[in-house]
């Protein structure tokens, strides 16, 4: 799975050329700031405008040449301003028909950085026809005199996109999974109203890089599952952090093998009790579980009603 750039370590390498470079001096900077706080990251739109254009000039100038662009790929670290570039105008050469890069996660490390996670599905041509396929790959950008570049990438191999019995969500929500530090509070926060309205806590450890845990929000969502859950849980979302690091202990205090993969869930009582946890990373997969089964879980923990 991969996360944010290289978990940010490279980041002194391009500090000083952002804070050199990034501060607005201008309307249009300050423009150009002001739009990428929002979740529409913009210059993505222009990455993906110009992979679908096959156009490796618009798209290299995209890339940083002062720090050069740095590429981690399956085949090792370039550090070539040209290296994305040339790999994804060959793709395009080859037949792209759809598209769609998925934003996960958004970081925002400095003033003038913006770290992006994402799950690229497109559609290829192939001998075969044409197959869905699907890359995971996250991006650092920096601002460089009221510019947006790609200073960083990290990129998996392109393998099969096999469907999935579970909706997906078109646009996943990347600030699904609030900071690690907030489990505590809100979980003490879901008990208290729990306790009020006699529901039970339905806790979902996971991350917003994990695009199965978007998966499963997106089923929460529909018309299906949203009713039962509703009437009978409070959702808390509890952020492992990107390394597997954080809230460990949450997780060791409700029984959730995170080792197990995630998202992973526990449904504990208005006083705490655990009432289920998850052994052996039964929503891991959301290709393997359909919308049924999450309402048959949701039934099955849901708190008893007095007759």
């Amino acid at each position: 799975m991969i996360r944010v750039v290289c978990a940010l370590a490279i980041s002194l390498s391009w500090q000083a050329a952002v804070r050199a470079q990034s501060t607005p001096s201008n309307p249009a900077a300050q423009n150009s700031s002001a739009r990428s706080a929002s979740s529409e990251f913009e210059p993505l739109l222009q990455w993906k405008a110009a992979i679908l254009a096959g156009h490796e000039t618009a798209l290299a100038a995209l890339y940083t040449i002062a720090p050069p662009a740095r590429a981690q790929t399956p085949q090792g670290t370039a550090q070539d301003p040209r290296e994305e570039p040339r790999y994804w105008s060959a793709l395009a050469a080859q037949g792209i028909v759809r598209f769609n890069p998925k934003v996960l996660e958004i970081q925002r490390p400095q003033p003038g950085a913006v770290a992006l996670v994402l799950r690229i599905e497109m559609t290829l041509r192939t001998s075969s026809g044409e197959r869905p396929f699907v890359v995971s790959a996250s991006q650092l950008w920096v601002e460089q005199g009221g510019e947006w570049r790609i200073f960083a990438t990290q990129r998996g191999n392109v393998v099969p996109n096999p469907p999935r019995r579970m909706p997906e969500p078109a646009k996943p929500n990347p600030n699904l999974y609030p900071a690690p530090e907030n489990a505590r509070p809100e979980i003490a926060a879901a008990l208290r109203r729990a306790a009020e309205d006699h529901k039970r806590v339905l806790l979902v450890f996971g991350g917003n890089w994990c695009y199965d845990c978007h998966v499963l929000d997106a089923a929460f969502h529909t018309q299906e599952i949203a009713p039962l859950l509703r009437a009978n849980y409070h959702v808390v979302h509890v952020n492992i952090g990107e390394e597997y690091d954080k809230n460990l202990d949450l997780a060791a205090k409700y029984h959730v093998p995170l080792k197990k993969g995630v998202p992973a869930l526990a449904v504990i009582d208005a006083d705490g009790k655990i009432v289920y946890s998850q052994q052996a990373g039964e929503f891991e997969n959301s290709v393997r579980i359909a919308p049924a089964d999450v309402a048959a879980f949701l039934k099955k923990w849901a708190p008893a009603r007095p007759s």
